[in-house]
């Protein structure tokens, strides 16, 4: 009797050891739409998706369009637009069938460590390493070629370990004059550049104008070089048009002058005119790729981002506030209760008088038995 006790004993005493919480709903990441989320998109960072907590999406499609409706419920994609655009899959390959979903789903860019280009969708490679300290290469940053993004990785947890940053890398990167953008804002900036038209009449005047587009309305750049002296730069409203300086970092609309000409960021719907000091009213213009013509652009990316807290605490200090992240938001696990645990508990409650009292009845008999 006492070893049958003992082993029914032992046995409900370990088999919690081998059983793990079951994950049976979906909960929502708060920071999203309180505190941490408004804040992190009035500074300009971009939110896109990357699926559901533990959850493949080659074989579970229907996390990619429910990430999608998830993520605009909590909040905007970005300051230039609601829906997201950016898509962030794990691995290097993806099947036609989920990458056709991510296109039905309405996004437009997906990364970042794919071997392939999916048609129909811009690939944004990871070719910035990692922020995470012991891993992040100065040397990679340092050697970006021109007109280049450079997307660098950024996890806060892997499992249950916290990921720790590479402040030296941080504190040097926050220091070049580049441009500190995210994946759609890059995307939308160098499309609405493209779309920008320039002409001029017979006077002195230069009009410049960018219609609205369907997506995202973001501000597109252009150089424009001609000859003769800026008299005024106006918008539709006959107002002056802001300037900005050659260390602005962050996309904004307005202008610059360059020794020959001029560079002008302007938003989808405006319309501005450039009136000169001279008759001659021939001109040269080219779309710019890099905002404020800087050298290359950098954004990181925070990948299988279930909590926008943790991701973005050790990023929240004015020493970085010129980063900007383009966050992949994945609708984190709800961990519910196992209901073998309770029972367990309540069998260990019942089990172990039962065999106290029996190991105690049993030592009684044989102290008779002795006696006789």
């Amino acid at each position: 009797m006492t070893k049958r006790l003992s082993l029914v004993i032992f046995t409900i005493l370990i088999i919690p050891l081998f059983s793990s919480p079951v994950v049976g709903e979906w909960k929502e990441d708060v920071w999203l739409n309180s505190v941490i989320g408004p804040e992190r998109l009035t500074m300009g960072d971009e939110f896109g998706c990357q699926g559901y907590e533990n959850l493949n999406i080659e074989d579970n499609l229907w996390a990619i369009s429910s990430c999608r409706d998830y993520l605009v419920s909590m909040t905007n994609a970005s300051r230039w637009g609601v829906s997201p655009i950016s898509f962030g899959v794990s691995g290097s390959y993806i099947s036609e069938n989920a990458s056709n979903e991510i296109i039905n789903s309405g996004f437009k860019i997906i990364g970042d460590q794919l071997i392939s280009n999916p048609d129909g969708l811009v690939v944004m490679d990871r070719n910035g390493g990692s922020l995470e300290k012991n891993i992040a290469n100065i040397d990679i940053l340092n050697s970006s070629e021109e007109d280049e993004l450079i997307s660098i990785h950024w996890i806060a947890r892997v499992h249950d370990l916290q990921v720790r940053e590479d402040k030296e890398v941080i504190s040097w990167l926050v220091q070049q004059n580049i441009w500190f953008t995210t994946w759609g804002e890059w995307y939308y900036h160098s499309e609405s550049g493209k779309n920008i038209e320039i002409q001029s009449d017979e006077s002195n005047v230069i009009s410049i104008n960018l219609e609205k587009n369907d997506g995202w309305n973001v501000p597109g750049s252009v150089k424009i070089s001609y000859d003769g002296q800026i008299t005024s730069v106006l918008d539709q409203n006959n107002q002056l048009y802001p300037k900005y300086f050659d260390n602005t970092t962050h996309l904004q609309t307005g202008w610059r002058q360059l020794d020959d000409g001029i560079i002008l960021t302007l938003n989808p719907g405006d319309e501005i005119k450039i009136t000169l000091n001279s008759s001659d009213n021939s001109f040269s213009h080219q779309p710019l790729t890099t905002f404020n013509q800087l050298h290359h652009s950098v954004t990181v990316v925070g990948h299988h981002t279930t909590n926008l807290f943790k991701w973005s605490k050790d990023f929240q200090s004015d020493e970085f506030s010129k980063l900007r992240f383009t966050w992949l938001i994945e609708r984190p696990a709800a961990i519910t209760k196992n209901w073998i645990l309770p029972v367990l508990a309540i069998g260990i409650i019942i089990a172990v008088p039962i065999a106290i009292r029996v190991k105690i009845n049993e030592d009684k008999d044989y102290q008779i038995d002795e006696s006789e």
